[in-house]
This record gives structure tokens, C-alpha cells and sequence, in this order.
């Protein structure tokens, strides 16, 4: 199929190759299936090219959209986006080549600066993102941003609550202040700062539960997880079953079934060191819930003071206690820590009633923050490139 095509002076993108994960739970193969689903939607054919390397995890036939798999065709497609780490794309040297990628931390590997140069756009989603390239020596004048978004759609309706149990056989619905937290198991996601701070703030009496869905996807994750928390009970002095009760998920969810785990909720909390996006944090907005989040990265993005907890940072190094390959990315650069005296007292606050009174970020991010947004800014870039690309 032949799908470039020329109007005027403009140079249209009617198709394109998009090579990415996309059958997998991480966050990546989610905004690979979202924006492919939105390019097509808005008249964009696309071939897609999977990219196995990036996980071995995938969701059971069940949970995944078999559309997707339809997509796997030829194209004579001018654009070659990709959905990658840097040192993971494979350049076709007879297409423009666009990366779309992130990063957590305040520098990018050097490796990276020298491998992007090699391709003709990036593309981040946030300032903090862009801010970690150009000061890492990457040309400005390469970088493109566009954020991410959510299914306006699908968290515009309301939705049942998932029923949980908890292991001493009460319901989730039963505690009046609900915490959330959607993380895969690694260094930076700072879980186990998030438990102390659980385990500061809360008493076995409270009205109040923490459900943790984990991400098991890194061998030796979760047993290096349990090891740590054995470790801060021992520091504390105090076990998990003396504060306000716990509940580790670890189930997949297919992308639609989401908003139940949200509306089960009454607050979504991080204590991340860093992100690249967090798209829990933005679809937990887009479903009404409560947010609590560091002041750094990605966040600033989409919340402020009016519609969010912000709990203040400070910087620190950015230590990668983990497999050696992932630590290497990270070497030389900082993070941002979160205050947990100041997370307990909101916490606290929450629990008790009296936090200050914040506007919903619901209404905020269906408006300005939805796949149709995100997919029309991606859209122009490719646009953008493909017009001047094509004078050279």
C-alpha cells in the first residue's frame, strides 16, 4: 500500500510504520496501543511492528485487543516512529526516523545523547524530559514535545468498584479513606519509602487501607522487594500489621477494566523518585480521585496546588539498587526525594478529614489532557518532519 501523499505545498502523513511494545502491561505498550488506536481513529494507517525485546511479559489473549495484531501489513509508509529507550531503535535508512521516549532522572546516558543524534526528531511528553537531554548535551533544536493523555471516553462514564477482599477477609469497601498506588517493582518507584510512610502515619485503628498493584516483570524484583520491607519493619520497629491495613495486587488488568480498580479508591498517592509521565497519576485524576504526588518531573506537567497534594523534593543521587544494565542509565545523575514527614501528614490529613479542600482534577485532564489532544500534537511533528525532511 502507498500511502504518501502530496497536497499543495504540504507534505501529508497518510500512513506509517510504528515500531513499539504494545502486548505487554507496562506503561510504554499502553501509549503505543493508545496512540495507534487514536492515529487510526483520525485517519492514519498504520503498520505495527512489535517489540519483543522490550519485556517478556504480555497479557493473556483474554485481556488484550486482537485488533492490534491486524495491523501487522506492509506499507510504503515515509516515517518509521518509534516507541523506545534510545539504544533500542533500529534506524531504516530510507525512512525518517522519530523516536518518542522519556526519562526519570536530571541527565540521559551519555549513550543515548549519541545514539538520538542519529535520529531525525525525539519526542518527549514533558519539560522535565526535555530539560535532562539539552543538559546532557543533546541539540534542542531535535527535541519535540507531546504529552500523553487518557481515554476521555472511557473515564467520562461511570463505573462499578472492583470488588476487593483483603486477607483478613474484610472488604475494601469497608475503610472510608482508600489509598492507591499502581507500580511496577524497581528502585525508583520508591515503595518502600512509601510503606515507611504508611507505616509513620497510620495505627492499626485507622479507617484507612493502602492497595499496592505491583508489577512483577524484573527477576528477583519481588524477592529483593520482600527482603527490603523485612528490613524497614526491622528499622521501624514496627510491622505492617501495626498500621492501617496493606493489600498487594498482583493481578493484570486489561486497559478498559482500569477505571474499576480507580473507582475503588478514594486517593492515588505516589513517592516515586522521578517519572517520565506516570500515567496512573493522570487516569487516577481522570476517574475524581484524590491525588498525592512529589513535586518534581513529569507531575508539574498536569497538576498544581489547586488540584493535587504536591509534597516538596529534594535532590539526591540517583542510586539504582537493581540489575546492573538499568543502574548503568542512571549513573551520574540525580533524582528528586520526597519528603516523608511532609507525605504522613497528608496522609493524616486525609485520613482524618481535615486536609485542605482541593478542586477535582477529573475535569482538568477529560478537557485538556485526552488521546485525541496527544494524538493531533504527534501528528503536526510528523507532519512537521516529514515537510522538512523532504526539502533536504
Amino acid at each position: 500500500m502507498d500511502c504518501r501523499a502530496v497536497a499543495g505545498q504540504n507534505i501529508q502523513v497518510k500512513c506509517l510504520k510504528v515500531r513499539g511494545p504494545f502486548r505487554g502491561p507496562s506503561g510504554y505498550d499502553h501509549h503505543v496501543r493508545q496512540f495507534v488506536r487514536e492515529l487510526d481513529r483520525q485517519g492514519i494507517a498504520v503498520e505495527l511492528i512489535d517489540l519483543p525485546e522490550w519485556s517478556p511479559i504480555t497479557l493473556p489473549n483474554q485481556k488484550r485487543d486482537l485488533w492490534y495484531e491486524s495491523l501487522h501489513r506492509s506499507l510504503d509508509a515515509r516515517i518509521m516512529l518509534h516507541f523506545c529507550m534510545p539504544h533500542q531503535v533500529r534506524p531504516q535508512t530510507d525512512l525518517i526516523n522519530i523516536n518518542y521516549t522519556m526519562f526519570e532522572a536530571s541527565r540521559i546516558p551519555q549513550r543515548w545523547v549519541s545514539t538520538g543524534i542519529l535520529h531525525d526528531r525525539v519526542i518527549l511528553p514533558t519539560e522535565s524530559s526535555r530539560r535532562s537531554w539539552v543538559e546532557s548535551g543533546f541539540p534542542y533544536n531535535r527535541i519535540r514535545l507531546c504529552p500523553l493523555g487518557v481515554d476521555a471516553d472511557l473515564y467520562a462514564m461511570s463505573h462499578d468498584p472492583l470488588h476487593v477482599e483483603l486477607s483478613d477477609g474484610s472488604c475494601l469497601a469497608d475503610y472510608k479513606t482508600r489509598f492507591l498506588n499502581i507500580s511496577e517493582l524497581g528502585p525508583r518507584k520508591n515503595l518502600i519509602g512509601l510503606l515507611g510512610t504508611w507505616l509513620r502515619a497510620t495505627s492499626r485503628g485507622d479507617d484507612a487501607v493502602l492497595m499496592l498493584k505491583l508489577g512483577c516483570y524484573a527477576p528477583g524484583h519481588r524477592a529483593h522487594f520482600i527482603v527490603q520491607l523485612y528490613l524497614l519493619e526491622m528499622e521501624l520497629g514496627k510491622r505492617l500489621q501495626d498500621a492501617a491495613p496493606v493489600h498487594f495486587i498482583y493481578d493484570l488488568f486489561a486497559d478498559e477494566d482500569m477505571p474499576r480498580l480507580y473507582a475503588a479508591a478514594t486517593h492515588y498517592i505516589s513517592l516515586s523518585f522521578g517519572e517520565g509521565w506516570d500515567q496512573p497519576m493522570l487516569e487516577a485524576g481522570a476517574a475524581g480521585l484524590a491525588l498525592i504526588a512529589p513535586r518534581h518531573s513529569a507531575y508539574p506537567t498536569y497538576l498544581d496546588d489547586t488540584i493535587a497534594d504536591l509534597i516538596p523534593c529534594h535532590e539526591i543521587p540517583a542510586v539504582y539498587n537493581g540489575d546492573s544494565q538499568t543502574a548503568a542509565f542512571f549513573e551520574g545523575a540525580t533524582w528528586w526525594e520526597p519528603d516523608q514527614d511532609a507525605a504522613a501528614a497528608i496522609i493524616r490529613s486525609a485520613i482524618t478529614g481535615k486536609g485542605r479542600g482541593r478542586s477535582s482534577a477529573r475535569d482538568r485532564i477529560l478537557k485538556e489532557f485526552t488521546w485525541q489532544k496527544s494524538t493531533r500534537r504527534l501528528i503536526e511533528i510528523l507532519e512537521e518532519a516529514n515537510k522538512e525532511i523532504s526539502k533536504r
